[in-house]
């Protein structure tokens, strides 16, 4: 998809709604963090909660900043801006909270977000966010002893119709 020369203007605008959601984040102003996103957002926290519509996001926010996480800091970038269409991007981008007694980021605290940002009258907003800690796992080879203990847990669970195999599903 070809954007010609709106499509930087418009990658700019929308990498600066990532600084200014970091920028809120930094004020402890749930409502200013709140109007980045659309009446109707979705937004999923790192630990799965999730809130739907702006209201209750800025809510909890507002309980976020004036609490447990008071004083801290939302240090982020954005890794890459692809546009589904003129009027939608889909972000990826870094994140971490950097509380008030640390200088540096915590390695375990290194958060990826997707985020679905939508061209509104008032311009670009966040419509979804999805938060996920970045803890990478190595995949087990098909031959290693973990791949061949749940091949053979497979095996028992059909031998004994349990699981998948007796029609349950998640």
């Amino acid at each position: 998809m070809t954007h010609g020369d709106t499509g930087k203007a418009a990658e700019a605008e929308v990498r600066s709604l990532f600084d200014r959601m970091c920028e809120a984040w930094t004020s402890g102003d749930a409502n200013a963090y709140g109007e980045l996103f659309t009446e109707d957002s979705d937004y999923v926290s790192f630990d799965g909660t999730r809130a739907t519509g702006r209201a209750p996001m800025v809510e909890s926010h507002d309980r976020l900043f004036r609490g447990v996480l008071a004083g801290t800091a939302l240090v982020g970038k954005v890794e890459s801006v692809r546009f589904l269409s003129d009027d939608v991007a889909l972000v990826h981008g870094t994140g971490s909270v950097l509380v008030a007694w640390r200088s540096t980021l915590p390695k375990r605290r290194l958060t990826r977000n997707t985020i679905v940002c939508v061209r509104t009258p008032v311009g670009w907003r966040i419509a979804a966010i999805h938060n996920g800690r970045v803890r990478p796992l190595t995949i087990p080879s098909p031959d290693s002893v973990p791949a061949r203990m749940a091949r053979a847990l497979v095996r028992l669970a059909r031998a004994l119709g349990l699981g998948k195999a007796a029609g349950v599903r998640a």
